[in-house]
C-alpha cells in the first residue's frame, strides 16, 4: 500500500473512532442525533448539551493531544537520535508537575482565606501554573542549549532538571494534606474530559501552529539524523534549528500536560509505528503520519478508558500505559532496528 493510501486509511479510522467517542458513553446517542445535534437542528434537548458541553471539547482535546504529544516524541527523538527519547526527557511534566504541586500545596495553606480559595481552585490557576512550571524548566534548557552544543549532554542534564523536580514535588506532597495528596494523584493520571471551551479556544490554534512549524523543519530533521557535523555541511542553522526544535517540544509538551496531565507512553512508541507502518525515513512524511497515528491511538485509548456504557471512567494514563509498555517491549525483543 502506497503511503499516501495508508494516510488516507489513518484519516477514515480517525473519523471512525471520533464518530464512537461522541456516541458512546454512560448515555449513548443514535448516529443520526448526533448529526442533527453538529448541524444545529436537534430537538433532543439532553443529547445536544451532552455533545456540545461534554464530548465534542472532549474529542477535540483528544486529537489536539495525540498529534502533539506523538510530534513531540518524534522531535526528540530525531534530535538525540535516540530510540527512547519522549517528549519528556527535557523534564517539561516534572516542571509542570511542580507547578500543580505548588498550587496544590498554596490550596492547603491560603485556602481558608475565601479570597484567595476562590483564585487558587478555579481551573485556569492550574493550567497557569503547571504553564509556568513547564516554561521554566524550558527557559532554563534554552539558557543550557547557547552554551552545550553536545546533544547527549543536554539530554543527561534535561534529566537531571527532570530529577531535581520531582525530589521537590515528592518533598511537597510529604507536606501536603490527604486531600491535597489525593488532587495532585487524580491530576497526575491524566483527564482529557476536563478542557472547556474556553481553555480550548487556547489550546487548539497554539498547537496547530506549532504542528505546521514542525512541518517546516522536516528538511532540518532529515539531515539531523546523520549528525549535526552533516547537517551543518548541508546548510542547516544547527544552533537555531535546536532553539526550535526545543521550543516546539516544550510547546507542544508543556501545553498538552498543562491543561490535561501528563499523559505515558504516547510520544514514545507512536513515531515506532509511524517509521514501521511508513517504512520511511523523511519527516515530510513522518511528521504527518506520527500526527495521525497520536489521534488515532489516543482516540482509541480514550474510547476505552471511558468504558461504554458505564458511569466510571479509567485514568487515560492507565489506558495509554497498558497499550505503551509492551508495545516498546515488543519492539524491543523483535530486535526491529529503530
Amino acid at each position: 500500500m502506497k503511503p499516501y493510501s495508508k494516510i488516507l486509511s489513518l484519516l477514515m479510522l480517525i473519523f471512525l473512532l471520533v464518530i464512537l467517542n461522541i456516541a458512546l458513553g454512560s448515555v449513548s446517542i443514535p448516529l443520526e442525533e448526533i448529526i442533527y445535534s453538529l448541524l444545529g437542528i436537534s430537538d433532543e434537548g439532553l443529547w445536544d448539551d451532552i455533545v456540545w458541553k461534554f464530548r465534542l471539547p472532549k474529542v477535540l482535546t483528544t486529537i489536539v493531544a495525540g498529534g502533539s504529544l506523538a510530534l513531540s516524541g518524534l522531535l526528540m527523538q530525531t534530535f538525540f537520535r535516540n530510540p527512547i527519547a519522549g517528549p519528556f526527557v527535557l523534564g517539561i511534566s516534572s516542571g509542570a508537575s511542580l507547578g500543580v504541586a505548588l498550587l496544590i500545596l498554596a490550596v492547603g495553606w491560603l485556602g481558608q482565606y475565601a479570597l484567595f480559595s476562590a483564585i487558587l481552585e478555579s481551573s485556569w490557576a492550574l493550567v497557569i501554573m503547571a504553564s509556568f512550571g513547564a516554561s521554566t524548566v524550558l527557559f532554563l534548557l534554552l539558557l543550557v542549549a547557547r552554551r552545550i552544543k553536545d546533544v547527549s549532554t543536554l539530554l543527561i542534564l534535561g534529566l537531571m532538571f527532570g530529577s531535581a523536580t520531582s525530589a521537590v514535588v515528592s518533598l511537597l506532597q510529604y507536606f501536603s494534606s490527604q486531600q491535597a495528596l489525593q488532587n495532585f494523584v487524580l491530576w497526575s493520571m491524566g483527564n482529557l474530559n476536563g478542557v472547556t471551551w474556553a481553555e480550548l479556544k487556547l489550546l487548539l490554534p497554539l498547537n496547530i501552529l506549532v504542528w505546521f512549524a514542525v512541518i517546516g523543519l522536516a528538511k532540518s530533521l532529515d539531515a539531523l539524523l546523520l549528525g549535526e557535523e552533516y547537517a551543518q555541511s548541508m546548510g542547516v542553522n544547527v544552533q537555531k534549528t535546536r532553539t526550535l526544535i526545543i521550543g516546539a517540544t516544550s510547546i507542544l509538551a508543556g501545553s498538552i500536560t498543562a491543561f490535561c496531565g501528563p499523559i505515558a507512553f504516547v510520544g514514545i512508541a507512536i513515531p515506532h509505528l509511524a517509521r514501521m507502518l511508513f517504512r520511511v525515513h523523511q519527516h515530510r512524511l513522518l511528521v504527518l503520519g506520527t500526527a495521525l497515528l497520536g489521534i488515532l491511538t489516543l482516540l482509541a485509548c480514550q474510547l476505552v478508558a471511558q468504558l461504554p456504557g458505564s458511569d466510571q471512567q479509567l485514568p487515560i494514563n492507565v489506558v495509554t500505559s497498558f497499550l505503551g509498555a509492551p508495545m516498546v517491549i515488543w519492539i524491543v525483543l523483535r530486535g526491529q532496528k529503530i
